[in-house]
C-alpha cells in the first residue's frame, strides 16, 4: 500500500497547510510521519475489526480498516487548518498534534 501517496493527496487538499509545509521545507518529514501513522492505525484497525468479527472476509476488514484510519487522519489534518485569524498552528504544535493523537493504543 502506498501510504505516502495517500497522505500527500490528503495534504494537497489542505492547500494552505501543504503550502506552509512546502515553503518551510517540512513537507517530506510531515509526510513521512503521517504515512507511518496511517500505516500503524490501519494495521491496528485491521486487528481490532478481525477480533470483533473473525469470520468476515479479510478484504472487507482491510477496506473498512483503511477507511477508519483515513478518517482519523483527515480529521487531524482538518484540525490543523488555519484558525479564524488565518494563522496556521506552529509547526512544532502541529507535529505534536499529529504524532500524539492516535485512536488505537
Amino acid at each position: 500500500m502506498q501510504y505516502k501517496t495517500i497522505v500527500l493527496e490528503l495534504l494537497k487538499q489542505q492547500t494552505e497547510l501543504h503550502e506552509h509545509l512546502r515553503i518551510t521545507r517540512r513537507l517530506l518529514p510531515t509526510l513521512e510521519v503521517c504515512a507511518q501513522q496511517l500505516k500503524n492505525n490501519h494495521e491496528a484497525w485491521k486487528e481490532t475489526l478481525f477480533q470483533a468479527k473473525p469470520d468476515r472476509d479479510p478484504s472487507q476488514i482491510n477496506s473498512q480498516a483503511l477507511e477508519l484510519a483515513l478518517k482519523e487522519l483527515e480529521d487531524r489534518l482538518q484540525a490543523l487548518s488555519p484558525q479564524d485569524d488565518g494563522e496556521l498552528p506552529t509547526l512544532d504544535n502541529a507535529m505534536a498534534y499529529l504524532v500524539g493523537r492516535t485512536s488505537i493504543n
